[in-house]
């Protein structure tokens, strides 16, 4: 393809992409009174478990909406993402080998679940981080949270947390570009536990254990069976280049 016709291509992909957002956009708008309704339920919680005032304000005129369209857009990007996903994929189809393709739809067709799967449990643990920043607020006192700067803190949280769970088939993709090998992998168990545990304390509270280990189990999983099918896949390709080789030799080249 010309300069021209990849220009081409990737604006009519784009638009495509774009068009998927908005659409999800409007439905994120038509959900955002129980996506709301759902980010205020952490702070309402804190009346009941301690004993305090607690309120979401919006502090302009404009906050609400303009809060509404971040949901709006946020929701848009979650409820699209096959949609630009498979633009983002498809632009670059040309460019890759047949065995590359089958690496990237692996990677886009297993990481969507796992990025979901992550939120959800970043999902899980925000009433307990809400809950345990806003325990440190002096007894008697009101907590006053802007609205916009906590649904950054909710966005934020929700998002690393699915990130980190697609972490492990990056790793698996690295393998399968010959970028890593699965023993490499395998060796740095000690540092990768230690991380994910570093990661959840962080992610959790420190008195809430339970929520730690539930948050890390699941991760510490995934990195071993990232370090699994890694290995699995080192051991297949040492034996096609052992078979090419005796191949090789019986010809007498």
């Amino acid at each position: 393809m010309t300069l021209g016709s990849h220009l081409r291509e990737f604006r009519r992909r784009l638009f495509r992409a774009a068009l998927g957002i908005v659409i999800g956009a409007v439905v994120g708008w038509i959900v955002s009174d129980p996506v709301l309704t759902a980010l205020r339920q952490p702070v309402s919680d804190i009346v009941d478990s301690q004993g305090r005032t607690a309120s979401l304000n919006f502090t302009d005129v404009s906050s609400a909406f303009d809060l509404r369209l971040q949901i709006a857009f946020t929701v848009g990007i979650v409820i699209s993402s096959p949609v630009w996903l498979y633009q983002l994929w498809a632009f670059l189809v040309p460019g890759l080998t047949r065995k590359e393709k089958q690496y990237a739809i692996g990677f886009v067709l297993t990481a969507v679940p796992l990025f979901l799967a992550g939120a959800t449990a970043g999902w899980y643990v925000l009433p307990h981080m809400v809950g345990l920043l806003t325990g440190f607020a002096p007894s008697g006192s009101t907590s006053i949270i802007d609205a916009r700067p906590y649904y950054d803190f909710v966005l934020k949280l929700v998002v690393a947390i699915g990130v980190a769970f697609v972490l492990p088939v990056l790793l698996v993709l690295l393998n399968f570009a010959g970028v890593i090998s699965g023993r490499a992998i395998l060796k740095s168990w000690r540092i990768a536990i230690l991380v994910i545990v570093l990661f959840t304390a962080i992610a959790t509270p420190a008195a809430d254990v339970a929520s730690m280990f539930l948050l890390a189990i699941p991760m510490i999983v995934l990195f071993y069976t990232a370090a699994l099918i890694a290995t699995l896949h080192d051991r297949r390709a040492a034996k096609r280049v052992e078979a090419q080789e005796a191949e090789l030799s019986s010809i007498g080249l």
